[in-house]
């Protein structure tokens, strides 16, 4: 049985769902999983949890991803994307200058508001949006707070001029952003329809586009018994957070998840992670309604296949 976490990069044509089937029948294991929807459309880095690292997906999935759009100003559509049913077409003349785009995406990075697309899995009573928008209802979808950390435009024109008109730019940010809407949001404060032509995820947290396999690679390195070299340890996940060593005065406590005196290191941090011989055993959190305390999040079997 594998242990650890493959970056893969999901090919388009596949759900991210198709992805772990494939890779079930690959590994000849059940314990997997990925860590967040990615259309079939999209290309990019998918993060591939094995055995006891799917116990931190989560955590990958709650860390800012990187990706490169294509926006296209003049059509909007169903989806906010290529896939979707043209809305709205406006091929008159247009032009921006840099500057101006510029403007927009700065005004577009922060903390800002968006509304989930109808064509999304975000649930309302219950129900995806997308099965209502099948079924040709709309309705009212909640507004969600998202940050942009930053959004480079990577094209050099001086000015962007045509009937539709086009270009590439790359945004880091945090959970939950609809890169689609993001293109929609640009069109708005350009003055026109707009939609997302299309989009690769280049990174998700610390996993990027230089790690990954293709699934025809995973294949290869399986039938060459070569795939455990290229697996990323369990503790990649968990690098955002201070590591501690177990030592011999805490090691039986910390060992078996027990609650016990706060560290220091939770004062300006969310989570510490402890080990044992460079291998994560706990994640510990501060205790929720014991003052002065902190409790295990997550807990790790030191012994491969657990």
């Amino acid at each position: 049985m594998y242990e650890g976490i493959l970056p893969l990069w999901k090919e388009k044509g596949m759900t991210s769902h198709d992805c772990v089937f494939k890779l079930r029948k690959i590994l000849k294991m059940k314990r997997i999983g990925h860590t967040g929807t990615l259309d079939p459309s999209v290309e990019g880095v998918l993060p591939i949890c094995l055995g006891q690292a799917t116990k931190v997906s989560e955590y990958i999935m709650d860390q800012g991803k990187t990706y490169v759009a294509t926006i296209s100003i003049g059509t909007s559509t169903t989806t906010e994307d290529a896939d979707g049913d043209i809305v709205e077409n406006d091929l008159t003349p247009k032009s921006f200058s840099r500057a101006k785009i510029l403007e927009v995406l700065a005004e577009l990075t922060g903390e800002i508001t968006q509304i989930p697309p109808m064509y999304s899995a975000v649930k309302v009573n219950g129900k995806k949006l997308y099965e209502y928008a099948r079924e040709g209802k709309e309705v009212e979808r909640p507004s969600r707070k998202v940050t942009i950390h930053n959004i480079d435009l990577l094209d050099d024109k001086a000015i962007f001029s045509g009937q539709e008109v086009a270009f590439n730019i790359e945004i880091d940010c945090g959970k939950g952003t609809y890169i689609r809407t993001l293109a929609v949001q640009i069109g708005e404060l350009l003055g026109y329809p707009a939609h997302m032509s299309s989009l690769v995820r280049t990174a998700s947290g610390s996993f990027t586009q230089a790690q990954c396999l293709t699934l025809a690679d995973v294949q290869e390195a399986v039938d060459e018994h070569a795939l455990s070299d290229t697996l990323l340890p369990l503790r990649e996940a968990l690098s955002a957070w201070p590591t501690l060593e177990v030592n011999d005065e805490n090691k039986k406590s910390i060992t078996n998840g027990q609650v016990v005196e706060i560290h220091p290191l939770l004062a300006e941090n969310e989570k510490i992670v402890y080990e044992l011989l460079e291998n994560p055993i706990a994640v510990y959190i501060k205790h929720p309604t014991k003052s002065g305390m902190m409790k295990p999040e997550k807990m790790f079997s030191s012994e491969k296949g657990d």
